[in-house]
C-alpha cells in the first residue's frame, strides 16, 4: 500500500470548560471503495458513520466514528451555534495545502417547532460530527485522516493504537472481496395517513384561495416493512448503483440511518464563491425518448410549475443579493433529468461578501419555497398544522463544511429513514390555489420511486 505522510498537526482548542488538543494525521492511500470503507466500520462504528458523494462524483466522503460531535436544540439559533463551535474548534489548524481539511458533516432538521411524535423522536435539531477516521476521495486521490480531540496531556499511546486500527480498516476495504448486497425483501408497505393527506390538500388549497399563503409544500410518508433487519451498507449500495446522477448521502444516529439521492443542491461554497440550484416543478420521465422529450416540453411550458419555479428563483436570488457582491441568474429554466423524474432547474452563482459564510447562506435559504412555501413563515405555520408527520431531516439541509469555509449542502429529498426492519419514505409537492388532491398524490408516487426501488419494493398503482 502506497502511503504518503502529509502532516501531524497539534491544535489547541479553546473550550468553555477545558483546553483540548486536536490531533490530525493524514496519509494518501491507493484508491479504494468508499462503500467498502464505510462497511469496514459496521461492527465498531455502526450508528456513528456518514457517507457523501456530490452529484458530479468529484468528491466522496466517508466518516467512521465520532472524534467530536456538535449538536444542539437551539431553534432559530441552531445554525449560528454550530458555526461558532466549529470556528472555535478549528481556529488554529495549520496544514499543508494539499492535505484534506477536517470535515464537519451533518444536518439540520426541517422545523424545530414541529412536535409530532414518530421515528424522529429524540433526534437533535442540529447534528454534526468530525469523524475519527475520515476518507476523502477527490480528483482520483484518496486520503485517510485520523482525528483525535482530547484533553489528555499525553495521547501518544492512544494515537499509536488508532494508527493500527486505521491500517486494519484500510486493509479490510482494499483486500477483502467487495460484498454484493442482495435487494431487501419487503413484506408490506403502508401509506401512512393517506386520507388525512388528501384532506390536507383540500384544506390548504382553501387557505391559499383565502390569501393565507401563495404556496405551501405538503409532504407525506410511507412505511415499508422488511423480512429482516437491513444494514446501512446494504441500503447505500443500491442507492449508489441506481441513482448515480444525484447527491448521495447517509447519516447514522444510533439505530437510525437517514439516506437518500437528492437532485438538489442547496448551496456550495468554494474559494469565496457560492453556488445554488433552483429546482422546483417536476414531471415523470417518458417510456421512450420521444415521450420523454414531449413531457419535458410540457413541463417547460406549464404555468403551475413555472410559477412554483419562479418563487424559488426569486427567493434564492434575494439571498444571493444579500450575501454576495455580485451574482448571476439565467432568465429561463432548463431541464434536469434524473432516472425517475425531470425538474425545472436554474443555477445561481455569486461572489461572497467577505463576512458571508456557508452556514449563513444555509440559514437564509432554508427552507426554500420548493420545500416550505411562500411566504415562508406563513407556509411553515400551515405545514405544522396540516401536515401529518414530523419531517425530521427530510427536505432539510444535509452536507459538510471545512475549516476554510468551503462546503456543500444538499436538500435532503428523495430520502428515507431506516430503523432496523422498517423504512420511512418521504415525498411532497407544492400546493397552490388550483392544486387537486389526486394529482398531488400521484406526484408523490413518482417521487417515492427512487427509494422504493432501492429498498426492493414496488407500489401497486
Amino acid at each position: 500500500m502506497h502511503q504518503k505522510w502529509l502532516q501531524s498537526t497539534e491544535v489547541e482548542v479553546g473550550n468553555i470548560n477545558r483546553a483540548q488538543t486536536f490531533y490530525i494525521e493524514t496519509i494518501e492511500v491507493s484508491r479504494l471503495s468508499a462503500l467498502a470503507f464505510f462497511a469496514a466500520g459496521e461492527q465498531k462504528y455502526k450508528g456513528k458513520r456518514f457517507f457523501w458523494q456530490n452529484r458530479e462524483k468529484t468528491l466522496t466522503l466517508v466518516g467512521l466514528g465520532h472524534a467530536y460531535v456538535i449538536k444542539n436544540n437551539a431553534g432559530d439559533n441552531r445554525f449560528d451555534q454550530i458555526e461558532e463551535e466549529w470556528r472555535e474548534l478549528t481556529k488554529n489548524i495549520i496544514k499543508e495545502e494539499s492535505e484534506p481539511q477536517p470535515i464537519l458533516f451533518g444536518g439540520f432538521t426541517f422545523d424545530p417547532e414541529n412536535t409530532k411524535t414518530g421515528e424522529w423522536d429524540g433526534f437533535p435539531q442540529s447534528l454534526f460530527a468530525v469523524a475519527t477516521y475520515q476518507l476523502v476521495i477527490r480528483n482520483d486521490k484518496a486520503y485517510i485522516s485520523i482525528h483525535l480531540v482530547t484533553d489528555k496531556a499525553n495521547s501518544l499511546q492512544e494515537f499509536d493504537a488508532m494508527r493500527v486500527e486505521r491500517d486494519h480498516l484500510i486493509h479490510a476495504a482494499q483486500v477483502k472481496e467487495l460484498k454484493t448486497y442482495e435487494k431487501p425483501v419487503m413484506t408490506k408497505y403502508m401509506e401512512l395517513k393517506k386520507q388525512d393527506y388528501l384532506q390536507s390538500i383540500e384544506k390548504v388549497t382553501s387557505l391559499i384561495k383565502d390569501k393565507k399563503a401563495e404556496k405551501v409544500v405538503i409532504a407525506r410518508s410511507l412505511e415499508m416493512d422488511f423480512a429482516e433487519t437491513l444494514s446501512s451498507p446494504q441500503v447505500l449500495s443500491h442507492v449508489i448503483n441506481e441513482q448515480p446522477e444525484s447527491y448521495l448521502f447517509g447519516l447514522e444516529q444510533d439505530e437510525l440511518l437517514f439516506f437518500g439521492a437528492s437532485p438538489e443542491r442547496l448551496v456550495k461554497v468554494k474559494n469565496g464563491y457560492a453556488y445554488s440550484s433552483c429546482v422546483a416543478g417536476s414531471i415523470k420521465r417518458g417510456k421512450t425518448a420521444d415521450e420523454d422529450k414531449q413531457l419535458g416540453e410540457n413541463l417547460l411550458n406549464d404555468s403551475k410549475n413555472l410559477g412554483e419555479h419562479r418563487y424559488v428563483v426569486e427567493m434564492i436570488a434575494d439571498t444571493f443579493e444579500k450575501n454576495c457582491t455580485e451574482f448571476k441568474v439565467p432568465k429561463h429554466p432548463k431541464l434536469l433529468k434524473i432516472r425517475d423524474i425531470q425538474h425545472l432547474y436554474t443555477p445561481v452563482e455569486g461572489k461572497l461578501k467577505p463576512n458571508a459564510t456557508i452556514l449563513q447562506l444555509v440559514k437564509d435559504l432554508h427552507p426554500t419555497p420548493a420545500l416550505g412555501g411562500v411566504p415562508r413563515e406563513g407556509a411553515l405555520s400551515i405545514i405544522r398544522k396540516y401536515e401529518t408527520m414530523n419531517r425530521g431531516l427530510y427536505a432539510a439541509p444535509i452536507g459538510w463544511l471545512d475549516a476554510e469555509g468551503n462546503g456543500e449542502f444538499a436538500v435532503a429529498i428523495r430520502s428515507a429513514a431506516l430503523i432496523k426492519d422498517k423504512a420511512y419514505l418521504y415525498a411532497g409537492g407544492g400546493i397552490v390555489a388550483d392544486s387537486e388532491p389526486v394529482s398531488e398524490y400521484e406526484e408523490t408516487l413518482v417521487k417515492f420511486r427512487p427509494m422504493i426501488r432501492a429498498l426492493g419494493g414496488q407500489l401497486s398503482e
